[in-house]
């Protein structure tokens, strides 16, 4: 099949996502050949996205889908002949309606997905929490797949909120970014602390953070710690 030929700007962004999807085998966000990594084309109406029900090891920039904002498969691409991830509808809706996110990640991460199955957000009850996500993470409402359902509930439910992971019900987790690489850096700190709180309620109650820290910290997080702080995604 004769391709259409792709600006550097797809080409880069079918690396990026296609090394990316590695970075969620290493940290065990996934199983199988669920979950996935989006990035959005900078400066086109496009993003990539992994196709449905391709094992990690197979992923290669070739064979990455990419899709217009209304999640339609650009017809010639490179991997076009392939249909995207399952999720494609969702991540389509999240870039039309957020503008400054660049990256979308969903896994079903054992311990943010047992919060989930509880419609339980994880409470912010650890430094490393208010560093990050600024506050709790919320939880999303139940949706089914396929549609724009879930990219729906998760814009709802992040509006206005600092968090940059939500809960959604029954289902899994679902982080954002100002880059792919940002979204999935969400989604490792989305199960280490949904972890670390699941444990720390095991032995007892949990003890709060007063907001006036929480916010302190956060802010110190997202401007001033690291070598080039950018601020946060909000």
């Amino acid at each position: 099949m004769t391709t259409t030929p792709e600006s550097p700007a797809v080409r880069a962004v079918r690396e990026q996502v296609s090394a990316l999807h590695a970075e969620l085998v290493r940290y065990g966000l996934v199983v199988w050949t669920g979950g996935n990594v989006s990035a959005r084309v900078p400066g086109e109406d496009l993003f990539v996205i992994k196709p449905s029900g391709v094992d990690y090891d197979e992923l290669a920039p070739e064979n990455m889908i990419l899709c217009t904002l209304d999640g339609e498969v650009v017809p010639g691409s490179l991997g076009s002949e392939r249909s995207p991830s399952s999720d494609t509808a969702a991540h389509a809706y999240v870039y039309r309606h957020l503008p400054e996110v660049g990256g979308v990640v969903h896994t079903h991460s054992t311990y943010a997905t047992a919060w989930a199955a509880r419609a339980e957000p994880v409470p912010c009850v650890i430094t490393a929490m208010a560093d990050e996500f600024g506050g709790e993470i919320p939880v999303g409402p139940f949706a089914i797949i396929g549609d724009d359902s879930i990219g729906r509930g998760v814009v709802a439910t992040l509006a206005g909120h600092r968090s940059r992971a939500v809960l959604m019900q029954n289902h899994g987790v679902f982080t954002i970014g100002k880059d792919a690489r940002d979204a999935v850096k969400a989604a490792v700190m989305a199960e280490d602390v949904a972890r670390t709180v699941h444990i720390a309620r095991q032995g007892g109650e949990l003890a709060p953070i007063p907001q006036h820290a929480i916010d302190s910290l956060f802010d110190r997080y997202q401007n001033v710690y690291g070598q080039n702080p950018e601020g946060s995604l909000a």
